[in-house]
């Protein structure tokens, strides 16, 4: 039993991981816990040295220690005072007056706030929320499909999940260490043509079903002229002012992720502030979701350094990457698998934690079979999205249920989600079938795959850092006999 532990414990950690997350223990905890049983269980077995674990100290202070984290606290904030403040429904109420005469305008409305307050607050919750207490009950008001109004609204909501500053995308570049912008350069046509494909299928049901999406009355419309056009200014440039001071600064860059976060934090209490709506309750509220947010973040990631540390000591990567490169069909059949994968797990997992736990084990894996990793990133960003929109688990389905009114069953709000899930599972598939939907506004990806070699003269002596595994490859030390 011993010798067939000792040879199987990366399969075997891995699935007392998966029991703990199906029992329902706290993710963060069932991270850290399985990392810590089976070190010690390693290190038992003489797989491991206690020394390996000794690490784990220096790993929480480096997690601490990451500016690039500090970017989900400051979007984090900036989205939950503008939600606080009102910009939503004010958002809400200037753009269903422009689309109010067109037969599906509140829908076009819901659709293209969504991607504004995608693109100011990078928030699900906030944005689903908002939208729901505002949008559904005048849609229903004005006799809109029960099924597709909470459809339109969940979907919508789920844009802040791929639209950039979204805070998944920070968290797998991290993740697969590469660079913020870059994530964000990639993830914004892919959140545009899935806005796109919304204002679509609304069209079509608009052109097949005119019922079901009737336009507003006049009686409903009262703003014309001057007065619409003075509502405008006053409600849409100002997100869109901010929405280039955080996302133009980082894409032209002028700012890291941290400082565009930092600058939309400031913006957004000066928003606020001009429209005489930051008080003590929004900031309070703000600053309080602010830090649940991130606290949840921190500790799953520091969970999940542990479970690495340890999983990685028992080969647990290596046993991964036999696996997924044995797949047949190459680096497409390894998508394929993926995808399904990450689709499925979606069901039971928050997005947070297939990108802590699942991501780090495959991206070795697409590096290996040459898929860039910032498309990679995307990709599987995109695939997250579904995870809101799934009956019966979606998170965004559970935060409209708990705003939307007693008409609305919860069985409208399933069948409304499946049209937009099978829209955002087109969008994965068009990622594969072309590449440069995200790769079109990066850089050479081959300028930045090539590793720039240092030459360090011979120091003498045993073993050094330059020996340790970490630093494999980054550096070429002359020996003897070399010829340098």
């Amino acid at each position: 039993m011993t010798i067939w532990l000792a040879a199987n414990l990366a399969p075997v950690m891995f699935s007392a991981l998966v029991l703990f997350l199906l029992i329902g223990y706290p993710v963060a905890f069932s991270l850290a816990a399985v990392g810590m049983l089976f070190g010690w269980i390693g290190v038992e077995l003489g797989l491991l040295t206690p020394a390996l674990l000794q690490a784990l100290p220096d790993r929480v202070f480096g997690i601490m220690r990451n500016e690039i984290l500090l970017a989900i606290p400051f979007f984090t904030f900036m989205g939950l005072v503008l939600e606080r403040s009102g910009m939503a429904e004010d958002l809400l109420d200037t753009v269903g007056r422009i689309f109010g005469g067109v037969r599906g305008g509140l829908a076009y409305a819901v659709i293209f706030v969504g991607a504004l307050l995608a693109a100011t607050t990078g928030v699900v919750a906030a944005s689903v929320i908002a939208m729901g207490l505002i949008s559904l009950p005048i849609m229903l008001r004005y006799g809109y499909d029960r099924p597709l109004a909470a459809g339109v609204i969940a979907a919508s909501g789920t844009l802040a999940q791929i639209i950039p500053p979204s805070l998944v995308l920070i968290v797998m570049a991290d993740v697969l260490g590469r660079s913020v912008g870059d994530m964000y350069k990639g993830a914004l046509l892919p959140g545009l043509l899935l806005t796109g494909f919304y204002v679509l299928y609304v069209f079509g049901n608009s052109v097949v079903r005119p019922h079901a999406l009737p336009a507003l009355p006049a009686s409903a419309r009262t703003l014309r002229g001057r007065a619409l056009a003075w509502r405008i200014i006053v409600a849409l440039i100002p997100p869109l002012a901010l929405i280039f001071l955080v996302l133009g600064t980082i894409f032209i860059g002028w700012a890291t992720p941290t400082e565009g976060g930092a600058m939309g934090a400031v913006g957004a209490l000066l928003l606020a502030l001009a429209k005489g709506r930051l008080t003590r309750a929004v900031l309070v509220q703000a600053m309080a979701a602010t830090a649940k947010i991130t606290s949840f973040v921190v500790f799953i990631l520091i969970g999940s350094s542990v479970f690495s540390l340890t999983f990685r000591g028992v080969s647990g990567d290596l046993w991964v990457e036999h696996l997924l490169l044995g797949l047949p069909g190459g680096a497409l059949g390894f998508l394929i698998v993926v995808n399904l994968m990450v689709f499925v797990l979606a069901f039971f997992l928050d997005f947070f934690e297939i990108a802590f736990i699942i991501l780090p084990l495959l991206a070795p894996v697409a590096a290996k079979l040459g898929i860039d990793l910032v498309w990679f990133g995307v990709l599987i960003g995109v695939n997250l999205q579904t995870s809101f929109t799934h009956p019966p688990f979606g998170f965004a389905l559970f935060y409209l249920r708990s705003v939307a009114p007693p008409a609305v069953r919860t069985a409208d709000i399933y069948w409304g989600a499946v049209p937009f899930l099978g829209i955002q599972v087109l969008m994965v598939v068009l990622i594969v079938a072309f590449p440069q939907v995200v790769n079109w506004g990066l850089d050479s990806t081959a300028a930045r795959a090539t590793p720039t070699q240092v030459t360090i003269p011979d120091q003498g002596g045993g073993a050094s850092l330059l020996d340790s595994q970490e630093y494999d490859g980054a550096f070429t030390v002359p020996r003897e006999g070399d010829g340098q």
